[in-house]
């Protein structure tokens, strides 16, 4: 990025300019901004596809095959089935948000509850999510490339990384058509061995309850296995942030698409989990169903786990069919991973460098540490791994769910996302304090300090003390530190209807248009200023916010939102 900006007349003359990168709409997919109406030029049905076409992954082959094999089936259902409950209840009011003011994870949680920069380190744990998860699904195909190929693994984990590269540069417009085009394709290959197996060997459903696995209990339900086998499962709740990066690109619901606005936002938001412990159910039977063949130890590798599964009724090709299966699954879903995790490195080094080179240069950075962990065999740790990261995953998503769900309609924050740094403090104690404590509560079980039931329930507990905290602490502080300043620009940020108004504004720093949600006034521009350009603004030092004219805090009782008459 090269900024042109007269440092001693910052109001005059020169603008901010981008790299090409940057500057493209296409390329850059609006990633640290609201998304225009302008922008939002798809129907409902195909934001929903394309939110759902990143579900193609098989980590839920894994993991599911995973649980069942260290717990059991007793255990590993009911496991699968809690979180899968959890995971939707907390998805619905975060799907809803983003869709309604089209925004992202990031921005959305800026607003609830946690601060300008206080969301930074949200963006690093969704980044994590994004890396671990690309780094799974990239090892799975690299699993597929050995076994079909004959590519070395370390080889196969390179090639992974470089294929997903060219896809993911254009953002929305090209991951759209290819996640529409190859939906239907990999539905069918997907549930072809369950119906052969269900037409061939239908005894096999029953014998599978029966499936001990590992678990030191055979295949009857523990508690602890429950609580082991749930929180793995429940790592996957930060998968609605890759949802939601989605579903802000959703035209703005009218009395006309209502119906099918709703449907997209029910089924491409929370409703992935649905799809996605079905999967999990599929590959614990699977395990089971070619662990006599295998054994315990690839009996969850979603490879193994295809080619037998396909061999019911297409043995010639049964490798090359499930060669061709998990690679474009892979393909699917990491060009997911990688897009989202962009735009969550953009967020988090534009709030700390004040520099944007553009989405793009933070694929490479996100797709690089993806690499270097499938060198390690993350594959191997796969339970571990995922068990910790979802203490401090659902300690985040219960602290912005508790403040969508509790504090507005208490009246302890404000009704409204506001998401621009010229309005926001840096931190809020009420979703940033919960979250950490939530957090380290939760860390401190999983590492046995309570016990090992503890270690099991820990991401339960992350949970709870999130969604308690966040109401208790916006309580105590009385909301004063969501809004900063008043928001006092003449047009309304809001329309008659609720909703972002369409009314555009120069930037005075990049002298480009922006609708109105994207622009704050600057005092120390002397005019309109858009949110991305307010992030990189290095030399006014937040003097909004507490220089002369500055309003202060802002009395939740006050208006802080202007909206038409």
């Amino acid at each position: 990025m090269t900024e042109i900006v007269d440092k001693e007349a910052p109001a005059t003359v020169a603008g901010r300019t981008y790299n090409d990168w940057a500057q493209n709409d296409t390329l850059e997919d609006y990633s640290l901004r609201y998304a225009p109406k302008s922008f939002r030029r798809w129907t409902p049905y195909v934001v929903a596809t394309t939110a759902l076409g990143g579900i193609a992954y098989l980590a839920d082959f894994a993991i599911g095959g995973s649980i069942a094999i260290s717990n059991g089936f007793s255990s590993a259902m009911v496991a699968i089935l809690a979180a899968a409950v959890t995971i939707f209840l907390t998805g619905i009011p975060i799907s809803y948000y983003s869709a309604k003011y089209s925004i992202d994870m990031d921005l959305l949680t800026r607003g609830a509850g946690f601060g300008y920069l206080g969301s930074t380190l949200t963006s690093v744990i969704y980044a994590s999510f994004t890396f671990i998860f690309f780094a799974l699904e990239g090892s799975i195909m690299a699993q597929a490339l050995d076994l079909g190929l004959h590519i070395p693994l370390a080889v196969g984990y390179l090639i992974c990384s470089l294929i997903i590269l060219p896809l993911v540069i254009y953002g929305m417009t090209a991951l759209s058509k290819m996640q529409v085009w190859t939906q239907p394709v990999w539905l069918v290959l997907m549930v072809a061995p369950f119906v052969s197996i269900a037409i061939q060997e239908p005894g096999k459903f029953s014998q599978f309850t029966h499936f001990a696995g590992n678990s030191p209990t055979g295949s009857s339900i523990s508690m602890l296995g429950v609580g082991a086998g749930a929180g793995v499962a429940l790592s996957l709740i930060a998968q609605i942030g890759e949802q939601v990066d989605y579903l802000r690109f959703m035209p703005d619901k009218t009395p006309q698409n209502a119906k099918k606005w709703w449907g997209a936002v029910l089924s491409a938001g929370p409703g992935w989990v649905i799809l996605g412990a079905a999967k999990q159910m599929g590959g614990a039977f699977l395990a089971f169903y070619i662990a006599g063949s295998v054994g315990l130890a690839k009996a969850n590798e979603p490879i193994q786990q295809y080619v037998h599964g396909f061999k019911t009724f297409a043995a010639p090709v049964a490798l090359g069919l499930a060669t061709f299966f998990v690679i474009l699954s892979q393909i699917k879903i990491n060009s997911t991973n990688a897009y989202s995790g962009s735009l969550s490195w953009s967020n988090f080094f534009s709030r700390l460098t004040h520099r944007h080179p553009g989405r793009v240069v933070y694929i490479f950075l996100n797709v690089g540490i993806a690499l270097a962990l499938m060198e390690g065999g993350v594959f191997g740790f796969l339970n571990t791994v995922l068990g910790f990261y979802s203490n401090v995953a659902i300690a985040w998503i219960g602290a912005v769910v508790a403040d969508l769900v509790i504090n507005k309609p208490l009246k302890l924050s404000p009704s409204y996302i506001e998401f621009k740094r010229a309005h926001l403090y840096n931190f809020n104690p009420v979703g940033f304090g919960s979250m950490l404590i939530a957090s380290a509560v939760s860390i401190a079980a999983y590492f046995e300090a309570f016990g090992d039931y503890g270690k099991a329930y820990s991401p339960f507990i992350a949970l709870f003390l999130a969604m308690v905290l966040s109401p208790l602490f916006a309580y105590l502080t009385k909301g004063k530190y969501y809004i900063a300043r008043l928001d006092d620009l003449e047009e309304p940020l809001l329309g008659p209807d609720g909703l972002p108004s369409a009314v555009e504004l120069t930037c005075t720093v990049c002298k480009t248009d922006f609708e109105r949600p994207d622009v704050a006034n600057c005092p120390f521009h002397s005019g309109a200023i858009c949110s991305l350009c307010c992030s990189l603004e290095k030399d006014c030092h937040d003097s909004c916010k507490s220089g002369p004219g500055a309003t202060g805090p802002v009395d939740l009782a006050m208006p802080a939102v202007r909206t038409a008459d």
